[in-house]
């Protein structure tokens, strides 16, 4: 079976969307099996995650889910939602304004042209502070010291831990974040930030994501989470630019506390899965 795909990514977080809008492709008890294979390097395609478009089961105009490469299903995902507006843009499914169904809700979008360069903006919602809604086990907002990191968490989607540094170089995500990620604070486990003031306004994250086990090299739920600890804790007042290994977003917040999410969304190459 030949199956179509198109490769993209937002900041270098890259991902492969399979277009199921006309009808089904790969079978839900498969799709998770299909990710594991296809994310991988060597012997598949490469991603972060595996991008299915669909037509929504309810209110909205497309519906995203997001496959990762341990099999696991994403509730909901910043830069995956960019690239997917994009080719939803493209291809005529939308137009320049809206909304997108996933685990996490309905989400408002928005898509920008200028020139070739296409921009995406995500209404993300109000960040959740609490740790019931995080989750993460206890009462109120979470902030704990674990593995002698003093560390934050927020739910933007889905659950962030944050750490606050004054040295990101220094860190070494590789061995201090699974540690965070599997604590048992968090039944769900969480993706782990490291987040760095670099001036008045102004962040750089590094991101281990949840389900790709690994750093990647920017994560959209990640940023919106670290620019809002930063603003929640009163560091910040906002719009906060937030660096990433992959490049610039810019994180926006209204008088209500709800914040969007704007940055790139390109298109890599596309081709045929022999199936």
């Amino acid at each position: 079976m030949e199956i179509p795909f198109v490769k993209l990514h937002g900041n270098g977080n890259d991902f492969v969307l399979i277009d199921e809008y006309a009808q089904m492709i790969i079978p839900d008890d498969l799709k998770g099996q299909f990710a594991a294979l296809y994310c991988e390097r060597r012997f598949g395609i490469g991603a972060d995650g595996i991008l299915f478009l669909a037509k929504p089961t309810r209110k909205a105009d497309i519906r995203m889910r997001i496959l990762q490469p341990d099999e696991s299903e994403a509730e909901m995902c910043g830069n995956g939602i960019r690239c997917l507006a994009k080719y939803a843009y493209d291809m005529g499914y939308i137009q320049e304004t809206c909304t997108v169904q996933t685990e996490a809700g309905d989400l408002e979008v928005s898509v920008r042209y200028e020139g070739e360069e296409c921009t995406v903006t995500i209404g993300m919602g109000e960040p959740k502070f609490k740790r019931k809604d995080i989750p993460a086990t206890g009462k109120g907002e979470y902030h704990e010291q674990i593995g002698g990191f003093e560390v934050h968490a927020v739910n933007t989607g889905v659950p962030h831990a944050v750490i606050l540094t004054d040295d990101l170089g220094s860190i070494d995500l590789a061995a201090v974040a699974p540690q965070i990620r599997n604590h048992p604070t968090f039944p769900h486990g969480a993706n782990v930030n490291f987040v760095q003031k670099t001036g008045e306004d102004s962040i750089r994250v590094r991101t281990f994501e949840r389900g790709v086990e690994d750093e990647t090299l920017s994560c959209g739920t990640g940023a919106t989470a670290s620019a809002a600890v930063v603003h929640h804790l009163g560091y910040m007042n906002g719009p906060v630019q937030v660096e990433t290994k992959g490049g610039p977003l810019t994180i926006h917040f209204d008088p209500e506390g709800k914040a969007r999410m704007e940055g790139p969304a390109v298109a890599v190459f596309s081709g045929l899965i022999l199936y």
